[in-house]
């Protein structure tokens, strides 16, 4: 028979056991409950103009889990247009990094204090300045055309951009003003960013067909990119596509050689042509890289607007229309003279990124669909 000492020595006990195992795993649970929300995710479409990325841009926006906006970066290079690419890089990527991290304030330095929603560029591209928070008029699981938009949802005031971006677990950018994978490291280093980079590519005489077709529209643009290497008459497109494909040449290599470790898994390329050919099966690849479930609603609306009958006549189009056909219209349009050309400026980079030249006209004109790409391309 226990004596009342010993009761109350194993009473004490059993409270103190209660005691701790209820601190130790009190704590535990709360934890496991907070992480059953997902770290941001921030992912940044990398490109050149003229290169399907605004379409690839709307597979990221009408995902009612993304937060998108298409080229912030045009307001810095608006303002600051007597500058070149490469002393403007410092600018875009602070104003990137802000719009990632929801401070809007970025845009202070760049549009007029009075500014509206409407005074962001291409701000009717984003499915999420269309739906609430930032437009009450469109449900935010809508698939919302541009157009739709851009007549309704014109009016709320800019402070709506910041209020909506912070409503999102996934931001997303379109921006094809970097031209060096380099000036993003301390953006993949910073640890408020979850960077994750899609490097979308697309073949150069496909580029240049298509530049040519808005070439008044890419003034601007083309002369910084070229900067004091400026020149005039024929051979100025040729420059600005050397320029263009030298930089994907450079952010390929390291992206893929991924030397340092803050890389490794944050960068994707993809190629224009094999998101045309199968568009489900690319959206799914960088859906799963940026974190994202392809729901069937997006599924039926990516089969849609790639198997349409469009033809892309509208050079900043991204409606409805036959995606394959539209993106190698180049190869009956462009004269050979002019695709030799693209060949000697473009020859590194197409090499690299896997798209074969072609030797003559009559090549060009008896070339396969496949064929167009080299056997080890990915």
């Amino acid at each position: 028979m226990m004596t009342p000492k010993r009761v109350k020595m194993l009473l004490i006990l059993a409270v103190l056991s209660f005691l701790l195992i209820y601190f130790y795993f009190l704590p535990c649970s709360n934890n496991a409950f907070m992480e059953e929300k997902p770290s941001p995710v921030h992912i940044l479409i990398l490109s050149s103009w003229r290169s399907g990325s605004s379409f690839t841009g709307q597979i990221f926006s009408q995902h009612p889990s993304v937060f998108y906006l298409m080229e912030p970066a045009w307001h810095v290079w608006v303002t600051m247009y007597q500058n070149s690419a490469k002393v403007l890089h410092m600018a875009v990527r602070d104003l990137v990094r802000s719009v990632f991290l929801c401070d809007m304030s970025v845009f202070d330095a760049y549009m007029s204090s009075q500014k509206k929603k409407s005074d962001l560029f291409q701000w009717e591209t984003s499915r999420a300045l269309c739906s609430p928070p930032a437009c009450d008029l469109f449900s935010r699981s809508d698939i919302i055309t541009a157009d739709n938009c851009r007549t309704i949802c014109g009016k709320y005031p800019f402070s709506k951009v910041e209020e909506a971006c912070k409503t999102y677990n996934h931001v997303a950018i379109k921006e094809v003003r970097f031209f060096d994978l380099k000036v993003l490291y301390p953006l993949l280093t910073d640890p408020s960013l979850n960077l994750k980079i899609i490097h979308l590519v697309r073949d150069p005489r496909a580029v240049f067909r298509s530049r040519e077709n808005t070439m008044a529209d890419l003034k601007r643009d083309s002369n910084i990119v070229v900067g004091t290497q400026r020149t005039k008459g024929e051979t100025e497109p040729y420059n600005t596509m050397q320029v263009i494909c030298k930089s994907h040449v450079e952010i390929y290599k390291a992206g893929r050689q991924a030397i340092p470790s803050f890389l490794k898994d944050r960068y994707l390329l993809v190629r224009y042509e094999d998101i045309v050919r199968d568009p489900l099966a690319r959206a799914a690849q960088m859906y799963r890289f940026a974190e994202l479930h392809f729901t069937p609603e997006l599924q039926k609306w990516l089969h849609n607007i790639t198997h349409g009958k469009g033809q892309g006549a509208q050079a900043f189009d991204i409606g409805s229309r036959d995606a394959l056909r539209v993106s190698q219209a180049w190869r009956k349009t462009l004269p050979f003279q002019k695709i030799e050309k693209v060949q000697n400026v473009c020859k590194d980079a197409m090499d690299l990124l896997g798209y074969r030249l072609i030797q003559s006209e009559e090549e060009q004109k008896n070339m396969s669909l496949d064929l167009l790409f080299a056997q080890n391309s990915s």
